[in-house]
């Protein structure tokens, strides 16, 4: 699997281990390596936007006599800015990571996932469902990852590989923290043009993402709904993970644009800072 330094990666590499697995975990630095061996879990060096180690991963797997029975595409950056103000680096960087990366090691892993009948099982967001304001690069990229998982699902099923998508909502994990803290600096560096248009907005936004982050689920509650979709022999083509996911799915589905954008503006307006009008 891929993003199992810390957090939610870190915590399904553990629960799965624990039930049996041998699981190869991708991690980008040595000392997260150290961090997460353990009996059952074999540390990779592996940054997805990097052909050479994507490769390397490649390599490691069709050498192994063992069947390759999931892929779990967890790695992800959370980047958050209005997107006019939001740099163009910062886009193709939010896209490399939380898109391109996921198909070049989907590319790299299925010919051992068409080997052993495995599937794909691919983390998007509750933001692969709806676009809030600053959300524009992190969910336009979720949107894209669900994309690619519905066309990648209807090729591979008359091939023996199963595709799941997982959206969580708010979980209470380091990555979650560091978009925070990223979305924060960002606005700091807006021009006064943009910190003019946007600045109220990305105050209230940032507020409201960092208490929806504390009362989000643990990422060991989010483990329970990834590690099934793992080891569910007919697995569902999707799975949400939290009430709020859950929640927000729905009303995607119900509501009109208008009638979203409204509910979607009335919910962040109690977090513009005191005296800022939405």
């Amino acid at each position: 699997m891929t993003g199992a330094s810390t957090g939610m990666g870190a915590s399904v590499a553990r629960e799965l281990a624990r039930q049996g697995f041998h699981v190869l975990a991708g991690v980008r630095r040595d000392h997260d390596a150290d961090a997460i061996r353990s009996t059952g879990i074999e540390p990779v060096i592996l940054d997805i936007t990097r052909s050479d180690q994507v490769a390397a991963l490649a390599t490691r797997v069709a050498e192994d006599p063992r069947a390759l029975h999931a892929l779990v595409n967890n790695a992800g950056v959370q980047v958050n800015a209005p997107v006019e103000a939001l740099p163009m680096d910062q886009w193709r960087r939010v896209f490399e990571v939380n898109l391109f990366g996921h198909v070049a090691v989907t590319q790299a892993l299925l010919p051992a996932l068409l080997r052993g009948k495995g599937r794909v099982i691919n983390i998007s967001s509750v933001g692969g469902k709806v676009a809030m304001a600053t959300y524009g690069a992190y969910a336009g990229a979720k949107f894209a990852l669900e994309a690619v998982s519905d066309s990648l699902r209807r090729e591979v099923a008359p091939l023996g590989v199963q595709v799941v998508v997982v959206e969580p909502g708010g979980v209470r994990t380091e990555m979650a923290a560091r978009g925070i803290a990223t979305a924060n600096d960002l606005a700091a560096r807006m021009t006064p043009e943009h910190d003019e248009r946007y600045g109220r907005l990305v105050q209230a936004n940032n507020t409201f993402m960092a208490l929806g982050t504390a009362s989000g689920l643990t990422a060991d509650a989010a483990t329970r709904v990834i590690a099934k979709t793992v080891t569910t022999r007919r697995p569902r083509t999707r799975y949400t993970v939290g009430r709020d996911a859950a929640l927000v799915t729905r009303l995607v589905r119900m509501l009109s644009d208008r009638t979203l954008d409204r509910i979607l503006a009335a919910n962040l307006r109690r977090h513009y800072p005191k005296g800022a009008a939405a």
